[in-house]
């Protein structure tokens, strides 16, 4: 602009002089006012005024601005050219820029000189921007008179520096560098750069920011590099200056060396700055990245940048503490949120960076991923990942990808996570959806620990957030109950109980969306139903007494409702809903009150409440024996659970003690009244009674009246009588007998006499008469065997923890009797084909089972009557019974449990008996408690016989025998197999039923499984001296010294039933050892306690261990146990628990060659004969046999030709039946087996193979093509075994497997080939040779699929064709590659069978179809004469077999 001025001719100086005489003398606008003139500067005749003036400025006195009377351009243009004409120019721009310095002597008037001037003219008339420029501004925009003024400004500012700011806020230095700010043209900007950064040198702090910021406005770009040098060498002199340099750093073009340099210098000081300065540093640090040092920069920065050493919880609160004892609360209150400001702000920073620079979130995602030990891991860390995964679109993916991994390896706990909220809260909480939606996606994973951290997620955030995320975390967490998934309904129930407790206030602003779940408890399991309601019933319960609370109204109104519905399932509800409720109320809280009398009164109140509640309940379940049996069952499981308060506890002891009594108890004299069909005396008494004393559970009558009465005859004497149903026996005692133990702290004298009683039953080993007996017989011996079968098992479970040895020897002989009445029960299923036991325990899980409407049709009619009480020791023996028996008036209904009759055929043997496995049972079965296992410690225990003074009269040993062990470790196994194994969580429809795969196992389902393995963790002692027992057995069973005599002794009985013991025992093992929850670090201690148990049977441990030589010590003490190994069973089982622990090893390559050694001698082992039948269990354990052999071996080929080269001809070699001698597993029934593994194995070893470079070394070639050659080989002896075995299963094998490895061969191999044929000519051809053989074969094989028209195997033939022509054309492109072109030609090649007949195409005739049925090949010279025999035309070296469809033209 100013240039284009400058060329004005000098004969446009009159045209000007008129105009600017003309302006002068026409009138002044409406915006001008007479008063002005009054304050017009004195013309005292300078050049610098008259100039002004001449121009369209006028100058003004005192705080009135300027005056431009003209458009600022015109106002340039004139002085420029009035300079420029001057007669005395150059002179006069010195005389002008002299006046100027004289009229800014006066402050005032350099400030209007510094201020915008007043326009004069409309804002119609102005041609150029809307706002006016400064005097000084407007004369920098001269270049003529840019260097003298910029000169006088920086001579002014020095005056002004140490000034303080003017009234009106103005500060000169400030306002008179503004001016030099976004100028038109810098005319020497070299030297205004050095007069800066004097200025900047010399002026106090605070004016050195404001004009360290300035630099970037004012400075042209030529000058960036010299100011970015001179900044850093102050960079380095002065710290305080850190901030406003590296905001004038990001604003300069800078060289990226230089600013890598910077860099470098300010991460050092990244750890010692302040808090405000954090967020501009680490602006300046992101912004300074590049592609190529992003992964450096992030990974420095992530180590250095430490949020937590600013804003420590415990520092903010120890300080404001301090302060408040000061009274300077207020003012570390304003600290605070100074510090939160700048966390929010430095968070704000990263996220803008993150959103716009996909180089930074990357990089921080591999910076993370980098780190493998936990403890490395900062809370910083994952709140990146959080807020990668909320801000950054293109990296959502991966950061919940490395996030899942990251969880799953153990890197992120609990801890961590608490430490990331509690640090981070305030920036988390504006991401707070993106946490909620993260945490949702976590729940739907399959893997525990995934949807515990999901869970985590939920909790926190409604821990550290606002009122409106916790409605949130609450509407989310009932979605996850509502959805189905069982595992998110588990974990989401458990994640709401937890929120009560943290916060019960803010949790029951939400309890309308809780009450919700409500609609949907017909399709929850029991355990979630018990969850709902103790939710509801915290919320309800956990506010002060006498203050309104809807919930509580709710809550009452629905167990009301659901109680008194017809609908068995709802009443069942009702049932849970209620008992939990009851429980939540009359819960011991132990609050110590200041007003006793207050706290008496509130007591008294919920007593009542809750005894009405109870008497509710009992009133609506006693018509239903099904009812009354889960009443007792869930109150039973609430005293367990919870202590209630000692007043409510007494009251329902009392009750329940009378009922059980005056129910099921009746004295041993008493002669059983009724017309029984068998004789009826007092059994399994476990002391000898006089007539005088003694007690018995009336089990026989009671039953039998049950069972004799049709359901539509009952008298009015019956309905008048009230009596219990024999069905809640043991529900009742179960009951009776936790009461008694809450009560006495667990001593259970008061009811010990019900552990030796007898029972009145008939005798109920049926002998010979079974055959004879009728059908109504034969079920009621039956459901009389089962009832008492539950009465023991309940009795075990009552008494298995008392500690004299007397009462242990008597739970000894109650559990031999439960052995048994296993076998009694056997014989009656046996030869009841239709028969259903009388239900053992009630659930919304058994309730699809079994019938209950008929018998509870039937005891709403029978049960009628009064109870009491008097003989308080057998109360609780004869609940246990009672349930049993109400069982087997279901068995006369239609419904049958599921699986029950396929047992029953299929368990038929040849001579037309059936063999029935009690384990179909488990649902009519009473659960056997965990502690019952407390008796593997027993060893020999003596019990005493006393005489009628109460004297010794003589001593029994009572020993825990195989049949006993077995009978406990069957069960604990089935514990162990459902709590530590469970099955991956499917989605299933909500409004459908769940599976049968947790009936029987209720009662452990409310018990964590932390504590199920801490209570076997206390087993592994006994457990390791039965299993060294039963080792010993079998050795000195086979151990060549033994006699004939002492062999023939042990029964084949026997033997079996060690073998099984040994087997459970592994099973026990290998379900606690395998069990993925040891990978969490908070049972890390669990692992270590069982391990150390291992440890120490092979030495004594001194001081502890570290947990990999804990396992090595363990893996060597179990190994130990293959010696004896009695079945095959036993051994897939000793090797599963092996690579159980080899997982928990940090090296577990040292064992792997151990425990590929033991798998051989397991597949080199004759077994007994059954074992090798077409049984499914063994086939599936072989198959897992040889995977663990084959994967675990140091040489797969090696070991593949050693079975296919030694014993496959064996097996060939052998008659029909026989095996291979050298491997007896291998027969023609497991044939498939070893090929399937085999050939699965082959291809899983050439795919891992990498794939040569020619970078490598000769060396390196030649020991892969020796490894791919020994591959070939062992893929030509498998795929050469179709022949012989030409099975379904073995084609499908050849077909699946071949074209993978011819996959593979492409992948891996021919890259090799590549670089390998000129060197290694021979062996290249000879390995193209050997795989061209087998392809001929593959290709036969797919004619055959063909001509046999077998749907299983042709949908695979299309892939093989293809892969087999993607190799033809990949060795001709090896072939061009290596100039050796001429060596590829192409021949046809018949299809043909497996036994090499051609396959006569339906158009041979014409000459044109043959080369449709023909398919491109290559052959070698070696196979030329082989070729020409068969019809085949002739080919070169190199060439190899082609597959083609049919329709294919080879010609092409």
């Amino acid at each position: 602009m100013v240039s284009k001025r400058s060329r004005l001719d000098s004969g446009d100086k009159e045209t000007l002089t008129e105009d600017a005489s003309k302006i002068m003398k026409q009138p002044l606008s409406k915006m001008a006012k007479k008063s002005h003139d009054s304050h017009e500067a004195e013309d005292n005749g300078s050049v610098f005024v008259r100039l002004l003036k001449a121009s369209g400025l006028t100058l003004k006195t005192g705080e009135n601005q300027n005056q431009l009377g003209v458009d600022q351009i015109i106002f340039q243009r004139k002085l420029f050219q009035a300079l420029r004409k001057h007669p005395s120019y150059p002179k006069v721009i010195e005389e002008f820029v002299n006046g100027l310095e004289s009229y800014t002597e006066d402050s005032d008037s350099l400030r209007n000189c510094l201020l915008p001037c007043e326009r004069l003219q409309d804002e119609e008339a102005s041609m150029g921007t809307f706002y006016s420029k400064s005097l000084i501004k407007l004369l920098l925009g001269i270049d003529v008179l840019q260097p003298a003024i910029i000169k006088m400004l920086f001579e002014k500012v020095p005056q002004f520096l140490f000034e303080s700011e003017s009234k009106d806020g103005i500060s000169m230095p400030r306002l008179i560098i503004s001016q030099l700010k976004w100028l038109d043209r810098i005319v020497d900007s070299k030297d205004l750069t050095a007069q800066m950064m004097q200025l900047i040198s010399v002026a106090p702090v605070n004016l050195q920011h404001d004009f360290i910021t300035s630099l970037p406005e004012i400075l042209g770009d030529s000058q960036h590099a010299n100011v970015g040098k001179e900044l850093s060498e102050l960079l380095v002199q002065n710290t305080s200056l850190t901030v406003p340099i590296l905001d004038v750093f990001s604003s300069l073009r800078l060289d990226p060396n230089f600013l890598s340099e910077i860099r470098h210098l300010v991460m050092g000081k990244l750890s010692s700055v302040r808090l405000e300065d954090l967020p501009v540093i680490v602006k300046f640090i992101l912004h300074s990245v590049t592609d190529t040092t992003s992964l450096e920069v992030i990974a420095e920065l992530r180590e250095r940048l430490n949020v937590q050493h600013f804003i420590l919880p415990s520092r903010v609160q120890a300080s404001q503490s301090k302060l408040k004892s000061k009274g300077l609360a207020s003012s570390s209150g304003n600290q605070e949120n100074s510090d939160k400001d700048c966390i929010v702000l430095l968070f704000d920073v990263i996220k803008s960076a993150i959103r716009y620079e996909k180089t930074i979130s990357e990089a921080w995602i591999k910076a993370i991923e980098r780190i493998k030990s936990a403890a490395e891991h900062k809370a910083l860390d994952v709140a990146m990942l959080l807020i990668i995964y909320s801000t950054s679109t293109q990296t959502k993916k991966s950061a919940e990808k490395l996030l899942r991994n990251k969880i799953q390896s153990g890197c992120i706990q609990e801890q961590l996570l608490d430490s990331t909220f509690s640090t981070h809260d305030l920036v988390l909480k504006d991401i707070c959806p993106s946490i909620l939606l993260l945490a949702q996606t976590l729940f739907h994973s399959q893997d525990q620990r995934i949807i515990l951290f999901g869970s985590l997620l939920y909790k926190y955030a409604f821990k550290f957030f606002d009122a409106y995320c916790q409605q949130e975390v609450v509407g989310a967490l009932v979605t996850h109950v509502c959805s189905g998934n069982e595992a998110e309904v588990e974990t989401a129930l458990d994640v709401l109980l937890e929120l009560i407790v943290l916060n019960a206030s803010a949790m029951r602003l939400n309890a309308a969306f809780i009450k919700g779940i409500l609609d949907y408890l017909e399709n929850m399991s029991p355990q979630q139903i018990r969850k709902i309601f103790c939710i509801l019933s915290t919320l309800a319960f956990s506010q002060r007494p006498g203050t309104s609370n809807h919930i509580q109204d709710d809550m009452h109104l629905v167990i009301r409702k659901q109680l008194s519905s017809t609908v068995f399932k709802y009443k069942l509800i009702g049932i849970i809903g209620a008992v939990t409720m009851a429980g939540i109320m009359a819960e011991d809280r132990s609050v110590s009150s200041n007003s006793t009398q207050k706290s008496a009164s509130v007591s008294s109140e919920q007593h009542t409440q809750v005894t009405s509640l109870l008497q509710l309940v009992h009133s609506c379940t006693e018509h239903s024996p099904w009812a009354s049996s889960l009443y007792y069952d869930e109150f039973a499981n609430l005293i367990q659970e919870r202590k209630l308060a000692p007043k409510t506890l007494e009251w329902v002891g009392q009750t329940i003690f009378n009922d059980f009594q005056d129910a099921f108890v009746v004295d041993f004299c008493a002669v059983p009244e009724g017309d029984f069909p068998f004789p009826v005396k007092p059994l399994y008494g476990l002391e000898e009674y006089s007539t005088q004393d003694g007690i018995v559970i009336n089990l026989l009558p009671l039953f039998y009246q049950e069972f004799a009465k049709d359901v539509s005859q009952v008298t009015s004497q019956e309905s008048s009588q009230r009596s219990m149903s024999s069905l809640c026996l043991a529900s009742h005692f179960r009951l009776l007998r936790l009461c008694v133990a809450r009560q006495h702290n667990g001593n259970l004298d008061e009811i010990d006499g019900l552990l030796d009683c007898p029972l009145f039953l008939p005798h109920l080993e049926p002998g010979e008469k079974l055959e004879s007996m009728s059908a109504k017989d034969r079920t009621l011996m039956c459901s009389l065997t089962f009832l008492t079968f539950n009465w023991f098992r309940e009795v075990v479970n009552a008494f298995c923890q008392q500690t004299s040895p007397e009462m242990k020897g008597k739970v000894l002989s109650r559990l031999k009797d439960l052995v048994e009445l296993q076998e009694i029960l056997e014989k009656y299923l046996a030869v009841i084909p239709d028969y259903v036991p009388p239900f053992a325990s009630v659930d919304l899980d058994t309730l699809d089972m079994m019938p209950w409407s008929s018998s509870a049709v039937a005891a709403k009619n029978r049960n009628k009557g009064k109870t009491g009480g008097k003989k308080q020791k057998a109360d609780s023996s004869k609940a246990s019974c009672t349930d049993t028996l109400l069982t087997e008036d279901t068995s006369e209904c239609d419904v049958v449990p599921s699986g029950r009759n396929q047992v029953d055929k299929e368990s038929t043997g040849k001579e037309g008996k059936t063999f029935v496995s009690l384990q179909n049972y488990r649902a009519f079965f009473r659960e056997l408690d965990i502690e019952v296992f407390s008796i593997l410690h027993s060893g020999l225990v003596t019990k005493f016989i006393l005489d009628t003074e109460m004297h010794t009269e003589a001593t029994e040993v009572v020993q825990l025998g195989p049949a006993e062990l077995l009978f406990l470790l069957e069960d604990l196994s089935q514990k162990l197999e459902n709590m530590l194994t469970p099955s991956f969580a499917k989605r299933i429809c909500f409004f459908k039923n769940k599976g049968s795969r947790n009936i029987g196992f209720s009662h452990l389902h409310q018990r964590s499984v932390q504590d199920i393995v801490h209570c076997v963790v206390q087993l592994l002692t006994p457990m390791c001296n039965h299993l060294e027992n039963i080792h010993n057995f079998f050795q000195c069973l086979g151990a060549e010294n033994v006699s004939v005599d002492d062999k023939e002794r042990v029964t084949a009985q026997e033997q079996h039933t060690m073998a099984s013991c040994y087997q459970k025992l592994l099973q026990v093992l290998h379900a606690l050892f395998a069990w993925k929850g040891f990978t969490h670090q908070s049972n890390h201690r669990l692992l270590h306690s069982a391990l150390e148990v291992l440890t120490g049977r092979l030495k004594p441990m001194e001081q502890e261990q570290p947990l990999e030589e804990l396992v090595s010590q363990s893996f060597n003490y179990l190994q130990n146990f293959h010696h004896s190994i009695p079945s095959f069973q036993c051994g897939i089982y000793l090797l599963r628990l092996l690579m159980a622990l080899l997982e928990k090893s940090a090296v577990p390559t040292k064992k792997k060659e151990k425990l590929a050694s033991l798998a051989k001698q397991l597949l080199c082992r004759a077994w007994p004969h059954g074992e090798k039948e077409k049984n499914p269990t063994f086939n599936d354990h072989l198959h897992d046999l040889l995977c663990i052999y084959l994967e675990h071996t140091d040489n797969v080929l090696k070991a593949i030709e050693e079975i296919t080269g030694v014993g496959v001809p064996e097996l060939v070699n052998a008659p029909k039946d026989a095996s291979s001698s050298t491997f007896p597993t291998l027969t023609r029934h497991t044939f498939v087996i070893f090929f399937r593994v085999m050939m699965a194995e082959l291809e899983k070893t050439v795919k891992g193979l990498q794939a040569g470079t020619a970078t490598d070394s000769q060396q390196v070639h030649e020991e892969k093509l020796l490894y791919w050659n020994m591959a070939v080989r062992d893929f030509s002896i498998l795929i050469n075994l179709m022949k012989v075995f030409d099975s379904y299963p073995v084609l499908h094998v050849c077909l699946k497997y071949g074209r993978r490895f011819v996959e593979a061969f492409l992948k891996q191999c021919m890259p090799l080939l590549d670089f390998s044929f000129r060197k290694h000519r021979e062996d290249v051809l000879s390995l193209l040779q050997t795989l061209q053989l087998n392809t001929r074969l593959l290709h036969h094989l797919c004619g055959h699929s063909k001509i046999h028209q077998d749907t299983r195997l042709t949908k695979h033939v299309p892939l093989l064709k293809k892969s087999l022509e993607l190799l033809v054309c990949r060795v001709k492109a090896m072939l061009v590659l290596n100039n050796c072109r001429e060596a590829f030609w192409l021949g046809t090649l018949k299809n043909r069978d497996l036994q090499g007949e051609e396959i006569i195409s339906q158009h041979s005739s014409s000459p044109e179809s043959t080369a449709e049925d023909s398919e491109d090949g290559m052959t070698s010279y070696v196979s030329r004469n082989r070729a020409t025999e068969d019809g085949e035309d002739e080919a070169t070296d190199g060439q190899k077999d082609q597959d083609s469809d049919e329709s294919d033209d080879s010609s092409s």
